[in-house]
Protein backbone atom coordinates (compact mmCIF):
# COMPACT_ATOMS: atom_id res chain seq x y z
CA UNK A 1 0.00 0.00 0.00
CA UNK A 2 1.62 3.35 -0.86
CA UNK A 3 1.51 6.07 1.43
CA UNK A 4 0.10 9.53 0.54
CA UNK A 5 2.57 11.76 -0.05
CA UNK A 6 3.16 15.01 2.49
CA UNK A 7 3.19 18.27 1.05
CA UNK A 8 6.20 20.07 1.48
CA UNK A 9 4.00 22.62 4.56
CA UNK A 10 3.01 19.59 5.91
CA UNK A 11 6.48 18.54 6.70
CA UNK A 12 7.26 21.92 7.51
CA UNK A 13 4.18 21.36 9.96
CA UNK A 14 5.60 17.85 11.88
CA UNK A 15 9.17 19.62 12.08
CA UNK A 16 7.57 22.05 14.05
CA UNK A 17 5.35 19.77 16.02
CA UNK A 18 8.67 17.70 16.57
CA UNK A 19 10.79 20.25 17.94
CA UNK A 20 7.83 21.44 20.56
CA UNK A 21 7.55 17.60 21.36
CA UNK A 22 11.40 17.34 22.04
CA UNK A 23 11.53 20.79 23.98
CA UNK A 24 9.40 18.16 26.60
CA UNK A 25 12.61 16.29 27.01
CA UNK A 26 14.94 16.92 29.87
CA UNK A 27 18.42 15.17 30.74
CA UNK A 28 17.70 14.44 33.98
CA UNK A 29 20.83 16.38 35.41
CA UNK A 30 20.17 19.33 34.05
CA UNK A 31 17.43 21.59 34.36
CA UNK A 32 17.30 22.78 30.32
CA UNK A 33 15.13 20.99 28.27
CA UNK A 34 16.96 19.26 25.02
CA UNK A 35 16.40 21.38 22.61
CA UNK A 36 18.08 24.53 24.15
CA UNK A 37 21.43 22.81 25.35
CA UNK A 38 22.07 22.04 21.52
CA UNK A 39 21.62 17.99 21.99
CA UNK A 40 19.59 18.28 18.85
CA UNK A 41 21.46 18.02 15.23
CA UNK A 42 18.82 17.91 12.78
CA UNK A 43 15.17 16.61 12.80
CA UNK A 44 14.79 15.10 9.10
CA UNK A 45 11.38 14.61 7.92
CA UNK A 46 10.86 12.76 4.75
CA UNK A 47 7.42 13.11 2.71
CA UNK A 48 5.67 9.82 3.91
CA UNK A 49 6.23 11.36 7.88
CA UNK A 50 9.29 9.23 8.84
CA UNK A 51 11.58 11.58 11.48
CA UNK A 52 14.79 11.07 11.61
CA UNK A 53 16.67 12.94 15.06
CA UNK A 54 19.99 13.07 14.76
CA UNK A 55 21.33 13.99 18.67
CA UNK A 56 24.05 14.08 20.87
CA UNK A 57 24.61 14.02 24.78
CA UNK A 58 27.31 16.30 27.36
CA UNK A 59 28.89 13.04 27.43
CA UNK A 60 29.36 9.36 26.20
CA UNK A 61 29.47 8.47 30.01
CA UNK A 62 25.71 10.47 30.39
CA UNK A 63 23.02 7.85 32.35
CA UNK A 64 20.35 9.20 29.42
CA UNK A 65 22.12 7.48 26.68
CA UNK A 66 19.39 4.47 27.44
CA UNK A 67 16.47 6.20 28.31
CA UNK A 68 15.96 10.14 26.54
CA UNK A 69 16.03 8.41 23.02
CA UNK A 70 12.79 6.52 23.58
CA UNK A 71 10.92 9.28 25.81
CA UNK A 72 11.77 11.10 22.40
CA UNK A 73 10.87 8.52 20.29
CA UNK A 74 7.62 7.40 22.34
CA UNK A 75 7.07 11.73 22.21
CA UNK A 76 7.34 12.12 18.43
CA UNK A 77 5.26 8.98 17.41
CA UNK A 78 2.36 10.65 19.34
CA UNK A 79 2.11 13.37 16.38
CA UNK A 80 -0.09 13.11 13.78
CA UNK A 81 1.03 12.16 10.32
CA UNK A 82 4.04 10.52 12.05
CA UNK A 83 4.46 6.92 10.38
CA UNK A 84 7.99 6.12 12.06
CA UNK A 85 10.91 7.63 13.97
CA UNK A 86 14.45 6.95 14.26
CA UNK A 87 16.39 8.65 17.03
CA UNK A 88 20.43 8.42 16.37
CA UNK A 89 23.16 9.59 18.88
CA UNK A 90 26.09 10.93 17.10
CA UNK A 91 29.70 11.67 18.66
CA UNK A 92 30.75 14.23 15.60
CA UNK A 93 30.56 16.68 16.22
CA UNK A 94 31.31 16.50 19.87
CA UNK A 95 28.69 18.85 21.99
CA UNK A 96 29.88 21.90 23.80
CA UNK A 97 28.17 24.55 25.67
CA UNK A 98 28.95 26.83 22.46
CA UNK A 99 25.85 24.92 21.25
CA UNK A 100 23.41 25.63 23.78
CA UNK A 101 21.09 28.74 23.25
CA UNK A 102 21.18 31.79 25.00
CA UNK A 103 18.55 31.10 27.43
CA UNK A 104 20.18 28.07 28.32
CA UNK A 105 22.90 29.64 29.51
CA UNK A 106 21.03 32.10 30.98
CA UNK A 107 19.07 29.78 33.34
CA UNK A 108 22.15 27.68 33.73
CA UNK A 109 24.05 30.63 35.49
CA UNK A 110 26.67 31.00 32.43
CA UNK A 111 26.42 34.23 31.39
Amino acid sequence: MDREKLSTTEESIIKAQVIEMVRTCYDPEIPVNIYEMGLIYDIIVSNVGEIEILMTLTSPYCPAIQSLPMEIESKVKEIKGVTSVKVSIVWDPPWDPSKMTEAARLELGMM
